[in-house]
């Protein structure tokens, strides 16, 4: 008995395909050897909507702030998931610094949004590590659109993830123009913030519009802190998704800044806790703010 020639795989397998050489973008390798590592990989048959049958409850993360200030970008989000009327976890991680000049935050299904993100930042570790230089800002924005598209099938099925890339641009032509703010739709579209502010979560009509009034752009990165944080605390007044400052459990945003001279920092716990407490303080005072 003969049997058909099998037809030559366009990727090695086995440890081959960790020894030949490749594209740059290890995402795409990922997607050639083992796909089903990606995020949006929604076993079938899987139905977010209440009663049907299938049903998967998943934590939900929200909100993510983000400004340019006269020395750079700061992004900032809040602790909170949620699972449907319920705290899935109280001091969850939204924002990450992905490599040295950028940061990433997501609001939606947390599990993909941690996939996501991770799977970001060592593609951006691998295409350093394989060309020998980082890749640009504007690079680094179209790469986060095309992870955000591929989650496209799972989004459909309620399983949504949208990130805010920030950045420093080493090519802008001045410093105070360097820090730039990138935001996407549930489908893969980048939009460049042009305003220096943008929210995103569920209470980002809240934060957007402290923002709207707080934002300085001529602010130092003390002042852009201070925004920052005030905003994400007006979210929380009027978003349940949106965790507040717990004093007591001593649980406080994650905010990173970027600069030219620092790159992306993440501001210690002990500089956050001062902040809020501060804010904590003003309204106690005046709860408006």
């Amino acid at each position: 008995m003969t049997f058909p020639e099998r037809p030559p795989l366009s990727v090695p397998t086995g440890l081959g395909a960790y020894l030949a050489p490749g594209v740059t973008s290890f995402t795409d390798f990922v997607a050639a050897t083992a796909p089903h590592l990606l995020p949006g990989r929604i076993p079938p048959g899987v139905v977010p909507e209440s009663g049907a049958a299938g049903k998967l409850e998943v934590p939900h993360g929200t909100t993510i702030v983000a400004l340019t200030f006269s020395e750079g970008v700061v992004i900032a989000g809040d602790r909170r998931a949620t699972q449907g009327n319920v705290i899935a976890q109280r001091d969850i991680e939204k924002v990450f610094i992905t490599d040295s000049y950028s940061a990433v935050g997501f609001a939606g299904t947390a599990g993909n949004g941690l996939q996501m993100v991770r799977l970001y930042s060592v593609d951006l570790e691998h295409y350093e590590k394989t060309e020998g230089v980082p890749l640009s800002l504007d690079g680094k924005a179209n790469k986060l659109a095309g992870m955000v598209q591929a989650n496209l099938a799972a989004a459909m099925q309620g399983f949504v993830v949208v990130p805010i890339l920030v950045g420093y641009d080493l090519d802008a032509p001045e410093p105070s123009k360097a820090g730039r703010i990138i935001t996407y739709d549930a489908v893969g579209g980048r939009y460049d913030e042009k305003l220096g502010y943008h929210a995103i979560g569920s209470g980002s009509t809240f934060a957007k519009s402290a923002l709207k009034k707080r934002h300085d752009p001529n602010a130092d990165l003390s002042g852009a802190i201070r925004t920052a944080v005030e905003a994400l605390y007006d979210a929380a007044d009027d978003d349940t998704a949106t965790g507040g400052p717990d004093l007591t459990r001593r649980i406080f945003p994650v905010v990173v800044s970027i600069t030219g001279p620092d790159g992306a920092v993440r501001r210690p716990e002990e500089e956050i806790e001062a902040v809020v407490r501060e804010v904590v303080a003003g309204r106690t005072e005046n709860p408006g703010g």
